[in-house]
């Protein structure tokens, strides 16, 4: 059901606000500034080439992480080379869920719908596929892992080596890719390799103006002062050149550390191994609500850390966490910042066990509006999801895990539903997982496609 409201949730909003000297904190409900312990590479094999010729339903936490190599594995004790084994064997499957009847759009209401283009991820292979509203394939790229790396086999054999995670369309039909917990590659609308990025991209990327691209990366390597015994995961804000090569990094970590929140109560009962942050999105702020929020500054990140069910924005300039915000959610993914000022988070379990979107007023922590379904439209992934506000103010919302995606209008009235067609398992009962399905505007160029 839809709600729009100022109402209280079940378990109370809780902000962290650093403006300069002044500090309105609390405790993160699940937060720990010693992170996780899984695996992948360090940052010191980055590849990229600017020449296009170069050529179960419960599987365990979410992403894809690789077996650390180099000097990084030969430090490792048996004990911990088994463990980053272990957390290297955990990923999404492309097909998990038990599949409907249906498939293809099963729902379109053309006079009340956002008009334009679907671009999504699917996980049934390394690729994107463009659609438009009857459902009709207009153009695919792809890409193998191994035709990028062909000298990673190892990494090749993992799950997120099968598919984009996450993908990214440029006006002149260039796109960004991202496989999971592996790497980054852009390809031309032909889907030829323009360059590439091996660094354990993982998740969310944004591109600017001036064509670079912010992205998510992770170092699994041992950080005694967080846990002396097992390797930790730790998260980076990446920022590249148009070309792929690194501008800068910020640990994630570090910038907690460096803040206010570093010694925060839950933090010090919080464990010490484990995918504890998993940072699952982020956003480069365009500063719209920093008459509001100084937070929310101009060129500050806006991160969401599924783990800790926590949100944060972390200042660019300053290496820290400057706001943190939970309690109206758990385990949630996607959130951004609205038009209105206001923001969008897919709840993946905060609605008693079920999925909703919410969106909230960042300074009253008031919720504005939600969507968590009905009895006849059954709403939940465990994993993934994704939500978008479109133009004509209908909200678009992937349901990574049942292969679905639909759109409601602000009364909560679905208009428009997908059914991923990609099936899996011995019979064909398993669906493929959506990932994320971004509606493009009418008007965005699409002369590269004759």
């Amino acid at each position: 059901m839809y709600h729009r409201h100022r109402a209280a949730f079940r378990r109370p909003a809780t902000t962290w606000i650093l403006m300069g000297k002044v500090v309105l904190a609390a405790l993160l409900t699940a937060s720990a500034i010693a992170l996780c312990s899984n695996a992948v590479t360090g940052n010191d094999d980055r590849q990229w080439s600017n020449d296009p010729a170069a050529g179960s339903e419960d599987p365990g936490p979410p992403g894809r992480w690789r077996v650390a190599r180099g000097e990084v594995k030969e430090k490792l004790s048996a004990e911990q080379a088994r463990e980053i084994e272990k957390l290297s064997s955990l990923a999404y499957l492309s097909g998990s869920t038990p599949a409907p009847d249906d498939s293809g759009v099963v729902l379109l209401d053309a006079a009340r719908v956002s008009p334009g283009l679907n671009f999504f991820t699917s996980g049934h292979f390394a690729g994107a596929i463009l659609m438009d509203m009857d459902g009709r394939v207009l153009h695919e790229w792809s890409y193998d892992f191994l035709e990028a790396w062909p000298d990673e086999t190892e990494s090749a054999e993992s799950d997120g080596a099968e598919y984009w995670r996450w993908a990214y369309l440029y006006e002149n039909g260039d796109l960004l890719a991202i496989f999971e917990g592996l790497g980054l590659i852009k390809l031309d609308k032909d889907s030829h390799l323009i360059w590439k990025h091996y660094s354990s991209e993982h998740h969310d990327l944004e591109v600017m103006d001036d064509g670079s691209i912010y992205v998510l990366t992770r170092k699994a390597h041992m950080v005694p002062r967080v846990n002396e015994r097992m390797p930790i995961l730790e998260d980076f804000v990446t920022v590249l050149d148009a070309y792929g090569r690194v501008i800068r990094e910020v640990s994630v970590l570090e910038a907690f550390e460096n803040s206010a929140f570093a010694s925060a109560p839950a933090a010090r009962d919080m464990p010490t191994r484990g995918d504890i942050y998993h940072t699952n999105a982020i956003e480069v702020l365009d500063g719209r609500l920093a008459n509001r929020l100084p937070a929310f500054r101009r060129g500050n990140v806006l991160l969401s850390m599924r783990q800790l069910s926590t949100i944060a924005v972390l200042d660019m300039d300053l290496e820290q966490i400057v706001w943190v915000s939970s309690g109206m959610w758990l385990e949630q993914h996607d959130p951004k910042v609205l038009e209105n000022g206001n923001v969008l988070v897919f709840d993946n379990k905060g609605d008693d066990g079920k999925s909703k979107v919410l969106e909230f007023d960042p300074v009253t922590q008031e919720a504005e509006w939600s969507y968590s379904g009905d009895a006849s439209s059954i709403f939940f992934t465990k994993m993934c999801g994704a939500a978008h506000r479109l133009p004509n103010g209908n909200t678009i919302i992937t349901e990574s895990d049942y292969g679905r995606a639909f759109e409601v209008t602000p009364s909560g009235e679905k208009v428009w539903e997908f059914l991923n067609a990609h099936r899996a398992g011995k019979h064909g009962n398993l669906i493929a997982t959506l990932f994320d399905v971004v509606r493009l505007d009418p008007d965005f160029p699409l002369d590269w496609l004759e």
